[in-house]
């Protein structure tokens, strides 16, 4: 939250009347206070009538209609993740990180969240030439950006989860203060993940000798070695058909290295150390291999010693509506010097640890601008009044942002699950189950909490009337920036389908740990009355989604694709109301752990099922979706 400048009678102590003269007083009719409560609130309001009711040249102070929301320590402040940890954490790992976690709360709130508004105040600046003529391209970020690096090596937001100082718990605490500073970042959590994603390759690989110098940089706690990687893997012909829309090309060398030649269309945090792209090797007739089959993984610097571009070529930032902070851009690789990190024509099978990092900080980015925008709403419901009473006493009002609260709490429990079972993968101690139910959880968790942030976000901003669109408020740079969260790292259709290959590769194992694992959860409840009915809805809600997968695993690919977006809308329903259930159960679970979960599996729990009875997937179904598409349109005449 940012308050406003606009329209500010004085600077330094002296009137400004001519730029106080441009904005018009508001109506007394219209006039919208805040306060306390009671004679606070009516002393107040008295007080702007009288204001207004004064000649306009004299007023001596400027009065504040509205006030703005303050929150305090975000750690301090979620109570649903301080009950968490203290669920799950041993006692001893659980005193240090909430030690480090109220301390990182304090430093969020006094020094990092300024910076963050100056990096949205400072987008990066392309300079492709200096003063001479000569081609630079440089792009130029703010220095609160810079600091963004230093201060996340400072907190270990990637050494964090390589230390592994706390054994399966460490990834776990990596999240929680990512999530933590994800919403005061200034976009710089988006370089974090790809961070991250890098480090996780370069580790899956068995950190190779020629990689152990970039591990190092990239999970350092050193700001002055610390390094940032990019992701460049979107060409001119496709994001997530990476497999078809690949384009460049790899020249071996006589030394043993490649020379990459290709164009990369969107390439996020261009200003980072190093990166990871994938490129087609081509022989010695340089002919190179299509399909995905053909394309290999390599590792790059962005400059060498001296500073100089990797004969690369930055063509221009991207104007995107969001994360604006952060540079994106379009580059020209002309030769750029790079290593063979794969086997040959194993890319994409490499990239897929790096997949599953980045997705899991697109689940963390969205419960953290879920919950940032609800504790600004619940505040500013504190201290808005309307219609004679705070908006805290409106039901209707408490209703929505209570609705908002479910969403949010089924979001954060999702997130807790996927971060505790790879905690358990990357120490070893990982059964099957929780490994099947990982790779099926990953993508549920990225599709559905990119949806329900968007939903959340929007809703929330809502809240604060007129406020809410108000650009310094710093209200919309959250709903802009939330808004990328259900394309970036694969669209809602793309991981559903994606979804649906983890139960093709697995023959269906996933599915067995997913039946298995929710009906554990259930079963911690079967002694707490008020939550029978919550059990009782999951429970069917499980069974229906057992008759579907019987149902339409008979019926053929089609029904199947059709089916894919609700089908995984169900898994993460029916997952997240298990673990809501599952948090209420425990026995010093409170009152609103119990409602949240009985709130949650209010809703349709299985919407699968439900569309499968009203023959939504059937093939000629597809047929009137075109018909209804293009209805009207010159495609009309074609053929669909």
């Amino acid at each position: 939250w940012r308050s406003s400048a606009t329209c500010k009678p004085w600077q330094s102590g002296r009137f400004l009347p001519r730029v106080w003269e441009r904005c018009q007083p508001p109506s007394r009719k219209g006039i919208n206070t805040t306060a306390g409560q009671g004679q606070q609130v009516g002393m107040r309001e008295k007080q702007v009538l009288e204001d207004l009711e004064m000649p306009l040249a004299r007023r001596e102070t400027e009065t504040l209609f509205q006030e703005q929301p303050q929150t305090g320590n975000q750690y301090l402040e979620d109570a649903l993740l301080r009950s968490y940890l203290k669920t799950h954490l041993p006692p001893k790992v659980l005193e240090e990180v909430n030690r480090d976690l109220e301390r990182f709360g304090n430093r969020l709130l006094t020094k990092i969240k300024p910076l963050g508004w100056e990096c949205e105040l400072n987008p990066p600046v392309f300079r492709q030439y200096d003063a001479w003529g000569r081609r630079v391209d440089h792009i130029v970020t703010c220095s609160a950006w810079g600091r963004m690096k230093e201060i996340a090596a400072e907190e270990g937001l990637i050494a964090e989860a390589y230390e592994r100082r706390y054994s399966n718990w460490s990834r776990l605490h990596q999240a929680v203060k990512l999530y933590l500073f994800s919403s005061s970042s200034g976009g710089f959590n988006c370089p974090l993940a790809m961070t991250d994603g890098a480090a996780k390759v370069i580790e899956s690989l068995g950190i190779p000798r020629s990689l152990k110098n970039a591990f190092d940089h990239l999970t350092s706690r050193d700001p002055k070695k610390f390094w940032t990687s990019g992701q460049w893997m979107t060409e001119r012909r496709g994001g997530s058909d990476v497999a078809n829309g690949t384009e460049t090309v790899a020249r071996k060398q006589p030394d043993g290295t490649y020379r990459l030649y290709g164009f990369k269309w969107f390439t996020s945090a261009a200003d980072s150390d190093v990166t990871l792209t994938l490129a087609r090797v081509a022989d010695a007739e340089g002919k190179v291999k299509q399909g995905s089959s053909g394309l290999s993984l390599f590792f790059l610097k962005v400059r060498d010693e001296e500073g100089k571009l990797n004969s690369i070529q930055v063509q221009r930032l991207k104007d995107k509506l969001g994360t604006r902070q952060m540079a994106t851009a379009e580059l020209w690789l002309d030769g750029a010097k790079a290593e063979l990190i794969s086997a040959e024509g194993r890319g994409v099978a490499s990239i897929s640890n790096m997949l599953n990092i980045t997705r899991i900080h697109n689940v963390i980015g969205a419960v953290a601008s879920m919950r940032r925008m609800i504790s600004l709403s619940r505040d500013y419901a504190r201290r808005r009044v309307a219609f004679g009473k705070l908006l805290k006493d409106h039901p209707l009002h408490m209703q929505t942002i209570a609705r908002m609260e479910v969403q949010t709490r089924g979001a954060f429990l999702l997130l807790m699950e996927i971060v505790r079972l790879l905690g358990l993968v990357e120490t070893n101690v990982a059964s099957e189950q929780d490994q099947l139910l990982l790779r099926l959880l990953i993508p549920v968790a990225k599709l559905y909490t990119g949806k329900q942030a968007s939903a959340v976000v929007v809703e929330a901003m809502e809240s604060f009337g007129g406020q809410g669109y108000m650009e310094d408020t710093g209200l919309p740079v959250i709903v802009r920036d939330t808004l990328v969260l259900s394309i970036w790292e694969g669209t809602t259709n793309i991981l559903s389908l994606d979804v649906l290959r983890s139960l093709t590769k697995s023959q269906g194992q996933v599915m067995a740990a997913f039946f298995s694992a929710a009906q554990q959860k259930l079963e911690l409840a079967s002694s707490t009355a008020k939550l029978e009915p919550a059990v009782k809805q999951t429970r069917d809600a499980i069974s229906s989604l057992a008759q579907f997968t019987q149902v339409a695993g008979s019926k053929g690919a089609v029904t199947m694709e059709l089916a894919a977006r609700d089908f995984s809308y169900t898994l993460a329903r029916i997952y997240a109301g298990a673990l809501l259930i599952e948090h209420a159960a425990r026995p010093d679970a409170s009152s609103t752990d119990i409602a949240a979960a009985r709130r949650w599996c209010n809703q349709e729990l299985c919407p699968v099922a439900t569309e499968l009875e009203n023959s939504s997937y059937e093939a000629e179904e597809a047929v009137v979706d075109g018909a209804l598409v293009y209805e009207g349109s010159p495609a009309c005449g074609s053929r669909l």
